[in-house]
């Protein structure tokens, strides 16, 4: 459904506010499932301590980097 006009002026979105948009959306979704992955395989190999915590903000990073890269691109694709 598009968005309307408002009476005051407000204008919709741009293009790259949308990208940017997607991309945060998508990171933070991506941090959350490396999170969970993260941990999950950081404790199965046996990290404790500082390494666990290395591991799993690793591959946080990583995931939301990707999916935040995908969801990016798809937005893109919507302009």
């Amino acid at each position: 459904m598009p968005v309307t006009v408002g009476s005051y002026g407000q204008s919709q979105p741009s293009c790259f506010d949308r990208v940017k948009m997607g991309f945060m959306m998508g990171f933070a979704v991506g941090m959350a499932a490396g999170a969970l992955f993260g941990t999950f395989s950081c404790v199965r190999i046996g990290m404790r301590g500082r390494e666990l915590m290395g591991g799993v903000g690793k591959t946080m990073m990583q995931s939301g980097g990707t999916f935040g890269t995908f969801m990016a691109i798809g937005m893109g694709i919507r302009c």
